[in-house]
């Protein structure tokens, strides 16, 4: 019985860790085909200067509650004590996860919504310049660098950027340096 406990632990952990990684390919697609195509409206006042608390954007987040909550209630227990589907659960956690690791690397590190601290190296410093680097662009058009906690090297998307530019893609807010 006690291996049956184990393993069951093992298997929600493995869900659980699963579902964050899976959430950043669905925060990434999400990010490049929804919130810069038809979800812009939403998600324009994120690439413009404010001084708002609040922005249209922070609706996304709240869809992303949405996909945890539904998960948590499909694997609840039911009447007769027995989940619809008890992975859900799990998978609801592994949406929860992402959005607070999202929250604190987004929000927090790179746009500083919450805590000052400008990392000087190291993956910290990667992920605010290549989220930059994707601030670039003026408008919905072109872009890179669509994820939140996997970025790729800034050097590359300043290529990328440059190209796009070349090719009328994409409009750049100043220069990008070589």
């Amino acid at each position: 019985m006690a291996i049956w406990a184990a393993m069951s632990t093992l298997v929600a952990i493995a869900i659980v860790l699963a579902t964050m990684l899976a959430m950043e390919f669905v925060a990434w697609s999400s990010h490049k085909y929804i919130m810069h195509g038809f979800g812009w409206a939403w998600h324009r006042d994120h690439h413009e200067p404010h001084d708002n608390l609040l922005e249209k954007n922070d609706l996304y987040a709240v869809v992303g509650a949405a996909m945890s909550i539904s998960m948590f209630a499909l694997g609840s227990p039911l009447v007769a004590g027995e989940a619809a589907w008890s992975p859900a659960t799990w998978i609801g956690a592994g949406i929860l996860g992402y959005g607070i690791v999202y929250t604190l690397i987004h929000d927090g590190l790179v746009h500083q919504r919450y805590f000052r601290w400008v990392p000087k190296r190291g993956y910290a410093r990667r992920l605010v310049q290549a989220h930059k680097l994707h601030h670039a662009t003026v408008g919905k058009e072109g872009g890179v660098s669509f994820g939140f906690v996997i970025a790729r090297d800034p050097a590359a998307l300043k290529r990328e950027l440059k190209e796009q530019r070349r090719s009328g893609i994409a409009v750049l807010r100043a220069a990008v340096d070589d």
